[in-house]
């Protein structure tokens, strides 16, 4: 996703690369020009305090979107759902007495991207479900992170039109619903539920962009969804530091993960913690005073909770630091 500061682009990462079958406030005091890397390790020079001169009108998310559907029954190649199109969701295998889980990458990436690679097969591997994976590059690829930032949000609620949509015509309803974004995608997950009344029943930030979000109304929140959990794996640089869910979890102190050199090590390693959390590893995290105690390390309490899976722990609030291990399986148990 994005980092405040220049990167050397070393990734050291023990993971396994799987195969994917409105105006914004911009503080004057901020560095203007910064290389700032997105989701697949591409660095760009930015100008932080350029203007949206094409302006978000030109990426329209309600045609420009695309929406993936993956199940056991098609796990590797995907069967295309279309917006206003309900032939091709009923000759397709979506199920909707099933959960259906939606996936959302970052900056600069696209359905085709490790994170949802990972995300998915590990939540087919888990459970008899509805994959959509959703693709925005539309909204995305261009170097100008304002107007990415702006397109996240414009995308949210597009997303989450598709899913008022989706239910509409397969009577699904929203307690089935468990919305995944990774960086940039994990604040506009939080949108997604926004703009369904909070009524998603489990939504899950993973590693939330930290850059133009710090001032930004629109980032991820606890009251987006019924159970909102947010994963910190590089706080400061390419994601938020501070809480913004019901829960949220720091790993290692949620700035630099163990094993990692760099900053986007530490950002991509967010999904994998997931992904392994929802096949099963078991994440347990002690409860802190504070996200400062979470990132000192200094949590000796012995009330503690799950981090991730597949079952959101609706009711539960505060934040929890844990420990994993340098290389897989990075849960302790």
């Amino acid at each position: 996703m994005v980092a405040l500061t220049q990167l050397v682009i070393v990734i050291v990462a023990a993971t396994v690369v799987v195969a994917l079958p409105n105006g914004i406030f911009i503080p004057r005091s901020s560095l203007r020009y910064q290389h700032i890397q997105d989701d697949v390790g591409r660095l760009h020079l930015v100008d932080l305090w350029a203007p949206d001169i094409e302006g978000s009108a030109r990426y329209n998310p309600d045609t420009q979107n695309q929406y993936h559907l993956f199940t056991r029954k098609n796990p590797t190649i995907s069967q295309p759902l279309v917006h206003g199109l309900q032939d091709l969701v009923t000759s397709s295998n979506y199920d909707p007495s099933l959960k259906t889980a939606i996936l959302i990458h970052g900056w600069g990436d696209d359905a085709r991207g490790q994170f949802n690679a990972v995300v998915l097969a590990a939540f087919l591997a888990a459970e008899d479900m509805n994959v959509i994976v959703v693709d925005w590059s539309a909204g995305n690829s261009g170097l100008n992170l304002i107007r990415a930032v702006r397109n996240t949000i414009l995308s949210g609620a597009s997303v989450a039109r598709f899913i008022l949509w989706l239910n509409s015509i397969t009577g699904a309803n929203l307690s089935q619903y468990h919305v995944v974004g990774y960086s940039l995608g994990g604040h506009q997950a939080g949108a997604v539920g926004r703009n369904l009344g909070g009524m998603v029943a489990y939504i899950t930030g993973l590693d939330p962009a930290g850059p133009l979000f710090e001032d930004n109304e629109d980032k991820f929140a606890p009251n987006d969804g019924v159970y909102t959990e947010v994963i910190h794996t590089n706080g400061g640089g390419l994601g938020y530091l501070e809480p913004l869910g019901d829960v949220d979890f720091y790993p290692n102190g949620g700035v630099k993960m163990a094993g990692c050199l760099t900053g986007l090590c530490s950002h991509d390693r967010v999904f994998h913690y997931f992904a392994e959390s929802v096949r099963g590893g078991v994440f347990t995290g002690s409860k802190c005073e504070s996200y400062q105690h979470a990132v000192n390390g200094t949590c000796p309490s012995e009330d503690t909770l799950l981090m991730g899976g597949i079952e959101p722990k609706t009711g539960y609030s505060g934040v929890y630091y844990l420990q994993t291990n340098s290389w897989p399986p990075y849960s302790r148990g």
